[in-house]
């Protein structure tokens, strides 16, 4: 473990300790936000139904803007565009809990539900594009750059095991508002302290100079330009955006399935503890990709991953006691985090740095819009067939990861243009360069 702790120690080293500080504590309102306006509106509505058309629109307008909020900041800069964000978000979720306790109509809030969402600053992603930069730029070499992204998928996990505990708390003790209360305030005072680090200034604006400009080009070997011409996107990407949304449609059908099971169990209680645990799990793997040697590629490390989605989903669908629930999905998390972490990491390799922002938005966008529907359908079907028919779908959804994988040609990262040439169409994955 000790190689993999120096490891982690030149990714701190990067942009100074408190950086994934305040990026942990900025993104943990995404994580508080979903099962918190569920809450809060079921809480002052009485409405499930209300409370399920707030919270779908919230997860619409996060999976639709996303990538739009990544592709501004890679055009001028994360500064201006995480301060606008943030604080926009902050309001639009202080308004959500101030409009539903005044009892608003369930459209006017799914409205708000949806600026919220469309306003969440994205500082996962961010975050990432900007370790990469930072690794870059210091020519740390792939192994600090992949141990960057392992660490910033490890605190996305974690951000997702701690703010549903955070709102189930609030929710217990007090009122479900109060979770989002804190949301609303670690999304203006933390989104901000991310915004205006110092390490900002380390990913280059595509639209011009910038602040910054001189001490970032991206990756070695990228000349610096002032107005890039936009590059098509490599057609592995968007098998990977697929394969990113099928493990979110993963989520969806366990969580449907979990709460189901749980229920079945005269236990629903059990249900986040459940989830919470596989989340826990899914963390400490990807913190241990570190140790994966460099000769094991990220295109082996995806088809390997996929297998072992199916391997340990399926024991999902003959489930029936608590204690095997908790066994089979603890086992689950050791192969979720892998997955994600190795998209990120080729997609890293395979965008132009110019549009790394937008893409890596895109991964975390997609992942929410495939657990969306997905838990939509999945809990129907639940429903009507029991919890075993949730857990098909995740099965399904883990096979068609594995065809994804099998069938795309995740190949070596594009060379950088040359100097004063026209920008040519990027070299594909799966295809020759011209």
């Amino acid at each position: 473990m000790t190689a993999g702790t120096a490891t982690y120690r030149r990714v701190i080293a990067l942009g100074g300790p408190l950086l994934p500080v305040v990026s942990f504590l900025g993104r943990l309102p995404t994580a508080m936000c979903q099962l918190g306006s569920l809450l809060l509106v079921a809480e002052t509505s009485g409405s499930l139904t209300a409370a399920g058309l707030v919270g779908g629109a919230l997860a619409a307008g996060q999976t639709v803007a996303g990538p739009l909020i990544g592709r501004l900041a890679d055009r001028h800069g994360q500064r201006p565009v995480v301060l606008a964000a943030c604080w926009v978000n902050a309001l639009a979720v202080a308004a959500l809990v101030a409009t539903s306790l005044a009892g608003l109509a369930t459209l006017p809030l799914a409205l708000i539900g949806l600026l919220a969402g469309a306003s969440v600053p994205q500082i996962g992603p961010l975050a990432r594009t900007r370790l990469v930069a930072l690794a870059h730029r210091a020519a740390a070499g792939d192994q600090v750059v992949g141990a960057a992204l392992s660490l910033e998928g490890t605190l996305d996990e974690a951000s997702f095991v701690l703010g549903p505990a955070l709102v189930g708390l609030a929710a217990s003790v007090a009122h479900p508002a109060v979770a989002l209360a804190l949301a609303a305030v670690l999304l203006a005072v933390c989104g901000s302290a991310f915004a205006l680090h110092p390490t900002a200034l380390a990913v280059r604006p595509a639209g011009g100079p910038g602040p910054g400009a001189g001490r970032s080009a991206g990756r070695p070997g990228e000349p610096p330009h002032s107005r890039p011409a936009r590059t098509r996107t490599p057609r592995a990407v968007h098998a990977m955006r697929l394969s990113t949304a099928l493990q979110g449609a993963m989520f969806g059908a366990c969580q449907a399935g979990i709460t189901a099971l749980t229920e079945r169990l005269h236990q629903p209680a059990q249900a986040g503890l459940v989830y919470a645990a596989m989340g826990v799990m899914s963390a400490v793997a990807g913190l241990s990709l570190a140790l994966v040697p460099d000769r094991i590629g990220l295109p082996a490390r995806w088809r390997a991953a996929a297998v072992a989605l199916i391997a340990l989903c399926a024991p999902l669908l003959f489930v029936r006691s608590l204690g095997a629930l908790y066994l089979v999905v603890v086992v689950l998390g050791v192969a979720f985090a892998p997955h994600l972490i190795t998209l990120f990491g080729l997609t890293e390799r395979l965008v132009p740095a110019t549009r790394l922002a937008e893409s890596m938005a895109f991964l975390t966008s997609a992942v929410v819009g495939g657990q969306a529907l997905a838990l939509a359908v999945s809990g129907r079907l639940a429903d009507a067939h029991g919890p075993s028919a949730a857990f098909a779908v995740a099965v399904g959804a883990a096979v068609l990861i594995l065809v994804v994988a099998l069938t795309t040609r995740a190949g070596a990262r594009p060379a950088p243009p040359v100097r004063g040439s026209r920008p040519a169409r990027e070299p594909t994955a799966d295809a020759p360069a011209p």
